[in-house]
């Protein structure tokens, strides 16, 4: 309670972390199926590639940015 503003701001970005996390793992898929340990950063820096683009994709169509324009 001493610190409100600062725990509200770190709890805002854990809460942005959370709901990324869970996108992901809806959209893809939430097990690592690499067995070795750099194929599994692989994948897992794929995955998170991939979202962003995705949200890029939708943000394009939700406010009508053309690319080309």
């Amino acid at each position: 309670m001493y610190n409100h503003y600062e725990f509200m701001k770190a709890y805002h970005k854990r809460s942005n972390v959370e709901s990324t996390m869970n996108m992901i793992k809806t959209k893809f898929d939430p097990f690592v199926r690499s067995k070795r340990e750099e194929s599994q950063k692989t994948e897992v820096l794929t995955k998170v590639l991939c979202h962003n683009i995705c949200v890029l994709i939708q943000e394009m169509y939700e406010t009508k940015i053309s690319l080309f324009s």
